[in-house]
Formats: C-alpha cells, sequence, structure tokens
C-alpha cells in the first residue's frame, strides 16, 4: 500500500473532527491538518476504527 492512500475518507474525517471539536482549528487554517495535534489525530484514527468495528459487527 503507497503510503498516500486515504484509508479514512476526507468526509468521514471531517465528520469525526466536528464532533471532536477539532476541526475549527483545520478551517481557520485554510483546510490544513498540519496545525492539528498529534494527540488529536489518534482521536480521529480511534474514532474512526470505533465506526468501522459497528459497521462489521452489525453486518
Amino acid at each position: 500500500m503507497s503510503r498516500n492512500s486515504k484509508l479514512i475518507s476526507e468526509n468521514l474525517r471531517e465528520e469525526i473532527a466536528k464532533e471532536l471539536g477539532v476541526y475549527e482549528q483545520v478551517k481557520k487554517d485554510g483546510g490544513s491538518w498540519g496545525s492539528v495535534s498529534s494527540k488529536d489525530c489518534g482521536n480521529i484514527v480511534s474514532k474512526a476504527i470505533e465506526i468501522a468495528n459497528r459497521a462489521v459487527e452489525n453486518k
């Protein structure tokens, strides 16, 4: 898998960031995720994994 492949869609990442209160920072920085802390990025990934696990369980 290449480094540039997207594992989380942009829409899902934005939805989770909004839910966690991080998206305002991204919006303020013109859409750049560079200023989002590694802790917040980790929380976004954790939430995405949680959503994926629920989707698999519901199949």
